[in-house]
């Protein structure tokens, strides 16, 4: 199939689209290669898909009306997987406009590049930050999701309703689904176990914030991957038993869906660090701090639709993915353990 893959030069979008291609799909990417981490990381993802016959690409901004509505003129994709966005729970507290204009109006301008032009599913990346400020664990997409806790939250929550809308309206199918925790190699900076790996490794102090009193469904980010496409293969259907009297917040009479994509096994903060020193063969300096705004002291996903309708569970253990992890990062940044 042809497929455009938004966000393709970061994290989740370059091993989604290493995925497709190597099954033989015609992939397009689109990324605006933006500042908000290190570009030259972005660019060497980049540089690993662009010498692959099947892949193209456009530098594009989501939020350019005009040039998103030509790439897709131009295109005629098939299926549409939008993982751009602008990421980060504590960056949305400092500058909450950069998400309105990436999530809110970037994600609009994808939802009408697929009702004009035939695309056959959308697929799009929310997050287990829209959970907030519930409790009852796991986590479950047939949850009410009314209380986020960050705005970059309440972007994902609005276009989790956005894609209803086009769904409801213009029965194009849509597939939201909610990411736990990512990490692997080609990882982001400003996430954890980057972070925590640069400063061991300098014998620096790591911050652990709520006294490292979280539970995280880490999940690894090739299983991500493999749960996005497999999304993609399954064209949302409406959900024909959906009742008004008892609606389901998962589902819709509408081809719409929602699931979760995340290990379901919380792993205590304390234990994702000592795999970490073990790997890395350090101990790290801890800088213990409270818990941050925004941040949810425990997450943990059920999984059973997934598994239900795709036939598919991630399953890396935390101790693999870390050392795949570690690995990559000593062989891109050429240090010397």
């Amino acid at each position: 199939m042809k497929v455009l893959v938004t966000g393709a030069a970061g994290f989740i979008g370059y091993h989604t689209a290493q995925l497709l291609l190597a099954r033989g799909d015609q992939v397009v990417g689109l990324d605006n290669l933006n500042d908000y981490y290190d570009v030259s990381l972005k660019e060497a993802r980049l540089a690993q898909l662009e010498v692959q016959e099947n892949f193209s690409f456009y530098r594009t901004d989501l939020k350019d009306r005009a040039g998103m509505a030509a790439c897709f003129r131009k295109e005629e994709f098939e299926r549409v997987i939008h993982l751009a966005a602008q990421a980060g729970v504590r960056y949305s507290i400092e500058n909450p406009l950069a998400y309105v204009e990436s999530n809110v109006v970037g994600t609009a301008n994808v939802l009408e590049g697929c009702r004009h032009n035939d695309v056959q599913h959308l697929v799009y990346a929310s997050t287990s930050s829209v959970y907030g400020a519930n409790t009852q664990m796991p986590f479950s997409v047939h949850h009410n999701v009314d209380h986020p806790l960050s705005f970059y939250a309440a972007t994902k929550k609005a276009n989790e309703l956005m894609a209803h809308v086009y769904s409801s309206l213009y029965e194009l199918p849509t597939t939201g689904l909610r990411f736990f925790t990512v990490y692997g190699p080609w990882g982001r900076p400003d996430m954890a176990l980057f972070l925590f790996t640069k400063n061991i490794l300098a014998g620096k102090p790591i911050d652990v914030f709520n006294h490292g009193n979280h539970r995280r469904d880490f999940t690894y980010v090739g299983d991500i991957a493999k749960g996005v496409v497999a999304a993609m293969d399954k064209v949302a259907t409406p959900n024909e038993s959906w009742s008004s009297d008892t609606p389901d917040p998962g589902t819709s009479p509408a081809p719409y869906r929602l699931y979760n994509i995340g290990n379901q096994r919380p792993v205590d903060l304390m234990r994702y660090i000592e795999v970490l020193e073990e790997c890395l063969g350090r101990e790290a300096k801890k800088n213990f701090l409270p818990l941050q705004p925004g941040d949810v002291p425990d997450t943990w996903a059920d999984v059973e639709d997934l598994v239900n309708d795709m036939g598919y569970r991630p399953d890396t253990p935390v101790e693999a993915g870390v050392a795949r992890f570690v690995d990559w990062y000593v062989d891109y940044y050429d240090i010397t353990r």
